[in-house]
């Protein structure tokens, strides 16, 4: 989570400078990075339920980071392959994300 959310932060300084950009940037910024936020915060967690709540969230981050990257993709005029690239691997990265954290929640529901 912490690489992805590295990652992302670099991918969107490459992006160039428009105010869609920059606004859409900025929710996936804070959406990226929330993901690994909420995550350390499950690993203290006090009980089952305060766990899966907070992987709940982080699940619900990887959702929106998912939806902004897609909106970066289809607004972003992308003549550079690198940056097409790494909007590829946020989307599938954000995919898998999902699916880790699903397995979590799922598999801590069903020890509960």
């Amino acid at each position: 989570m912490f690489e992805f959310s590295v990652r992302t932060v670099k991918l969107i300084e490459k992006l160039p400078e428009r105010i869609s950009v920059s606004e859409y940037g900025r929710q996936l910024i804070r959406s990226s990075g929330s993901i690994g936020a909420n995550l350390e915060e499950a690993d203290g967690a006090l009980t089952k339920k305060d766990f899966i709540n907070k992987v709940g969230i982080s699940r619900r981050e990887a959702r929106e980071s998912r939806h902004w990257v897609k909106l970066l993709k289809a607004i972003v005029p992308i003549h550079n392959t690198s940056i097409k690239n790494e909007l590829d691997w946020s989307i599938k990265e954000c995919n898998e994300i999902l699916l880790i954290l699903s397995s979590i929640i799922k598999k801590s529901q069903a020890n509960s």
